[in-house]
């Protein structure tokens, strides 16, 4: 039986681990051919080998002639998957320029360049789909630490709804996703980094409902989801997916 994504063809970004890499191997399952990208080219190795159906090329997305490339090699992919993202730690006082300035530009302005690039393609065609990852840590909720992490993902959040207004008579949609706590390589790094792993590990999981963080994989199921036909009258959306963290 074909899958949900049967002769679809997606690109996603920051596919070399976490839930960008889980989300690349749940929609090639479902029958999507996949161009997975990352800065990281020994991760993109083994995410190939990995699972069948899945192309990979390196790709800065800080980068515009690196992003105007890549459009080139893609073509017109049915599905944009904006998985970039960085989390600064931090207060006000505790973030300066240049944290401020980065974060926007992975969080926010890379998603931008990546949608330009692919826009006219599917305004020629007349049907494209844009997932967007934001954060429950944004309009969603305020988070203690998050402050330029929080502000960048509200204005993916933002972006969203308005291309979702601009573009959907076009046959565009546009969704985003606001995940909780994941389990992840990159949230690994961020504990390990406080000092004492298990506590703050601990912290985190004590402040879900379900008692535990979520999977990527969990996160790329719903990606399949935003990105299958099933979902073909949703836009402007966005979805938290957190275990109960923000009820």
């Amino acid at each position: 039986m074909a899958g949900r994504l049967h002769g679809k063809t997606a690109i996603v970004t920051s596919a070399g681990q976490g839930i960008g890499r889980a989300a690349a191997i749940c929609m090639a399952k479902e029958g999507a051919k996949v161009w997975a990208t990352d800065i990281n080219a020994e991760a993109l190795k083994t995410l190939a080998a990995e699972q069948a159906g899945i192309e990979t090329f390196t790709l800065d997305v800080l980068k515009q002639d690196e992003v105007d490339a890549a459009a080139k090699r893609v073509g017109t992919p049915d599905i944009l998957f904006n998985c970039s993202g960085y989390v600064h730690a931090g207060t006000l006082m505790e973030t300066d320029e240049k944290a401020w300035d980065f974060s926007f530009d992975l969080n926010v302005k890379a998603h931008y360049r990546m949608m330009k690039a692919f826009m006219p393609g599917w305004l020629a065609r007349g049907n494209g789909v844009i997932i967007n990852m934001a954060s429950a840590a944004s309009s969603i909720k305020g988070v203690p630490n998050r402050f330029v992490y929080g502000a960048t993902k509200a204005a993916v959040i933002g972006m969203t709804k308005a291309l979702a207004a601009d573009y959907t008579s076009k046959g565009i949609r546009v969704n985003a996703i606001c995940p909780g706590t994941v389990d992840s390589p990159s949230l690994t790094e961020r504990l390990k980094a406080t000092g004492d792993y298990e506590a703050a590990k601990s912290a985190f999981i004590s402040r879900q409902p379900m008692g535990r963080m979520a999977r990527a994989e969990e996160i790329g199921m719903l990606v399949v989801y935003l990105a299958s036909d099933e979902a073909a009258f949703v836009t402007g959306q966005t979805f938290v997916i957190d275990g109960g963290w923000s009820i």
